[in-house]
């Protein structure tokens, strides 16, 4: 089984290579930064490959999926930051920006691998709650994660019989959060963990085991799993 994790440098993306190069998958990891590529490998089984690709370079992503070959399943990480804040305050440039950083480049990995992904492989797109929790400051990235998250179904009936499919993450401790200071990273943290029916907040690994389960069953296709430790609820 082959796997390629766009944005698979760190975080859910980095967990989730470790979790299905630890059961023998070959996995190729990209990213942006060959420092945090670097890094990357060096915590992951030696079977693991990489390549710095920034994917929202559509030339450069159609190179590297050719230089790939062949490929049974791909994991869409890609992420940012960008778009999050009230409405009335919220610069439009950065929610652009926010569609730059994730909804694009996700589609334009996905695009640039259709020519070489197993008919019976499958893609999963890494979304987040914000497309459906309703909360203000969100609109911005809820409008990002929404975009992709309608698109799932539509893709799966499109390119069946690949399967299509998202895990949207609830709050995960991921290098994502660390644009806020330190002791206010972890107040949050501590603020939807004390929300949360489970009691804590998520790690990469909750998301990368369902992750797994969506490259494993080939009777899933055109869902969304929520994995937030029922914060919606």
């Amino acid at each position: 089984m082959k796997v390629v994790i766009a944005g698979g440098t760190s975080g859910i993306g980095l967990a989730t290579a470790a979790m299905l190069a630890n059961d023998g998958a070959s996995v190729i990891i990209t990213g942006r930064s060959p420092w945090k590529l670097e890094q990357a490998l060096s915590v992951l089984p030696s079977t693991a490959k990489g390549e710095t690709v920034d994917a929202g370079d559509a030339v450069k992503m159609k190179d590297f999926m050719k230089s790939a070959g062949q490929i049974d399943h791909l994991v869409l990480a890609v992420s940012g930051a960008k778009g999050g804040g009230l409405f009335k305050e919220l610069d439009l440039a950065q929610l652009w920006a926010g569609f730059e950083e994730k909804f694009f480049p996700q589609l334009q990995t996905l695009q640039a691998a259709l020519p070489y992904l197993s008919r019976n492989g499958s893609v999963t797109f890494i979304t987040a709650v914000s497309a459906r929790a309703q909360a203000p400051g969100t609109s911005g990235l809820g409008a990002v994660n929404g975009a992709l998250e309608l698109m799932v179904p539509v893709l799966a009936k499109e390119l069946q019989p690949l399967r299509v499919n998202a895990v949207s993450p609830g709050v995960i401790d991921t290098p994502w959060w660390n644009f806020l200071p330190e002791d206010t990273r972890q107040a949050t943290f501590r603020q939807y963990a004390d929300a949360s029916p489970v009691a804590r907040i998520g790690q990469p690994e909750d998301i990368a085991q369902a992750i797994a389960l969506l490259v494993r069953n080939t009777f899933i296709t055109g869902q969304v799993i929520t994995v937030d430790g029922g914060l919606m609820l």
